[in-house]
């Protein structure tokens, strides 16, 4: 059974980092649909403004309870969120509630003992309202998949993207569902499924930049063609240790090392899109959550390597 604490603490770092993905999904598909699908724009609306709802709350509760090293690791909110926020409300004409990064920008961490009844209730009910909304929203994308794949919808997002974003929902809603059937979250040992997860992703993201970037961009399209090669190999390392061919040592190794360069890159990139000088059609709010994606891995491996030589030790 889940520590009372270790309850609160895992919910409410989970939701500061996934609650914002989700949002800014939902912002991501509601302004690539065509002005046909009216009725799709507003429903995508509508999870954005639930899921800035539900972060606002876990904000109001995380202060001097989450883990220090969830905020400190960028995964929250990076130095140029708020400027990719305001430049992307801005591009778009959708109001993004800057605010919710000020307010992460002030939390501290650490500090909680677990002995708070009334906080751990309104957490337990935090987790039963997002697993609600992100059902439902697991729900909607599926819906956005199948008619994009069936031919009855155009949308500027390419179809591995809505499946990817699906991924990423369904991960959410495993994770809470298990917090909140009293089960301990134990990455270390989940390593190499998180290893073959997030190396997935961060393929994807290399793919999904390639394929933005303006014909022009040479370099950087060959760089991200490189990353997204990297990315596959590491994913097919990581089916191998699970079917323990090669170390699983080796494979974190190699996925930090990676990780950490594609983390470099897509900062450069984010920076080069808000201060103009990159041609794209990648919205700069894109460019920093894949950001943020890259620092949740980063210090994911980092927690891996570290289990893996104390017990090597």
């Amino acid at each position: 059974m889940l520590p009372n604490k270790d309850f609160v603490r895992q919910s409410l770092d989970i939701h500061l980092f996934f609650a914002r993905i989700m949002k800014e999904h939902s912002f991501f598909l509601q302004v690539g649909f065509t002005p046909r699908d009216t009725d799709f724009i507003h429903e995508a609306d509508g999870f954005r403004r639930a899921f800035d709802k539900l972060l606002g709350e876990t904000i109001s509760l995380s202060n001097g309870v989450v883990s220090p090293e969830v905020l400190k690791s960028g995964e929250v909110i990076t130095q140029y969120t708020l400027e990719a926020e305001m430049a992307s409300s801005y591009l778009t004409g959708v109001r993004i509630p800057t605010e919710l990064t000020e307010a992460e920008a002030g939390l501290s961490g650490g500090g909680f003992t677990g002995a708070n009844p009334i906080l751990e209730q309104r957490v337990f009910m935090l987790n039963q309202r997002a697993m609600n909304l992100v059902a439902a929203l697991i729900q909607f994308k599926t819906a956005i998949l199948s008619n994009v794949l069936s031919c009855k919808m155009f949308t500027v997002n390419y179809p591995l993207l809505i499946e990817h974003i699906l991924r990423e929902a369904k991960l959410y809603l495993r994770m809470i569902q298990r917090i909140q059937n009293g089960e301990s979250i134990n990455i270390e040992r989940e390593a190499l499924e998180q290893e073959l997860f997030w190396n997935r992703i961060m393929a994807e993201h290399a793919k999904f930049i390639r394929g933005l970037l303006d014909p022009t961009e040479e370099e950087l399209f060959k760089k991200a063609n490189d990353f997204g090669n990297e990315f596959d190999q590491l994913t097919k390392e990581a089916k191998a240790a699970m079917e323990k061919t090669i170390p699983p040592a080796k494979v974190t190794e190699e996925s930090l090392r990676a990780t950490q360069a594609i983390r470099d890159f897509k900062a450069q990139g984010t920076r080069g899109l808000l201060e103009c000088k990159i041609r794209s059609i990648i919205i700069p709010l894109l460019a920093d959550h894949t950001l943020r994606e890259a620092n949740h891995y980063l210090r994911l491996l980092k927690t891996f390597q570290r289990q893996k030589y104390i017990k090597n030790e």
